[in-house]
């Protein structure tokens, strides 16, 4: 199991910092039309704060010694930073942050090509965005995948990459910062109820099977068997918890909301038949 300082972080770090400088030159050309641009900075800002806090910190190691510290890592990416970043509308605004000549030469070679306008709606596509949210977290906490990114520095890496990814794509549908998912949005409280399902599932026996599942954390975090067993129930409760509310609280305010968007509607037509 590796350890020590990240030969990552420092690279890392510098994309994230050069990612906020463009973010902000497009902001700054767009301020004006935007709606609720301090709103959209903010979480934009608090998003990469959040991967940076994972991945170019000393907290990028805590998870080789503890697995709640693993599961705060992943639950950082895929719940908070992600959504934040579709909520700053991060794409459009870095895509404003380029020369009008480039940005002209890129859209029209994608208009050659209707593949690639096809594809890009494919993975906007929600069952799509649950499978790859929902599967990312279950493949990577499959023991022998776990162990290799335990292993190997790339492979960690590599492993919280897909679990950022994983997030962007599974939130997508739900914050929807293009329109091409809104047709889906009285389905989305079903599909953040399904998703809680698999990870309580996992969530629930990392609690209660009563052995260590994971052997690096008894072979080379300093932990005694009591201890590791303790820790990984500890994760394990944690994200249960978490998942929980993160994935529901956001159903019941959608749910709400298209209620409440409904109850004029129908107050109209209730008086047009009278």
């Amino acid at each position: 199991m590796y350890g020590g300082s990240s030969p990552i972080a420092w690279p890392v770090g510098v994309a994230l910092i050069l990612l906020a400088l463009f973010y902000s030159l497009g902001w700054y050309h767009l301020r004006k039309v935007l709606s609720n641009s301090v709103w959209r900075f903010a979480a934009f800002i608090i998003g990469i704060a959040s991967i940076a806090g994972v991945w170019a910190t000393r907290l990028a190691h805590l998870d080789h010694h503890s697995l709640t510290a693993h599961m705060l890592q992943h639950l950082v990416l895929m719940t908070v930073a992600a959504p934040l970043l579709l909520l700053g509308d991060t794409g459009r605004l870095l895509w404003h942050s380029l020369p009008d000549g480039l940005t002209r030469r890129i859209s029209d070679d994608l208009n050659r090509y209707s593949s690639i306008n096809k594809l890009g709606r494919f993975f906007a596509y929600p069952i799509l965005c649950w499978f790859a949210g929902t599967g990312c977290v279950l493949l990577w906490h499959v023991p022998a995948l776990f162990e290799l990114g335990m292993r190997s520095e790339a492979w960690h890496a590599f492993e919280q990459a897909t679990f950022l990814a994983a997030g962007i794509l599974f939130w997508l549908p739900v914050i929807q910062p293009w329109s091409a998912t809104q047709r889906f949005q009285w389905s989305i409280p079903l599909y953040l109820f399904l998703a809680t399902l698999p990870c309580d599932a996992l969530s629930a026996f990392l609690t209660f099977c009563g052995h260590v599942v994971y052997s690096s954390y008894l072979s080379g975090s300093g932990l005694s068997d009591g201890s590791a067993l303790r820790n990984q129930e500890f994760g394990g409760a944690m994200m249960w918890v978490w998942v929980t509310f993160v994935y529901l609280l956001p159903a019941v305010m959608i749910t709400i909301q298209r209620l409440s968007a409904r109850e004029p509607a129908l107050t109209i037509v209730a008086g047009q038949r009278a």
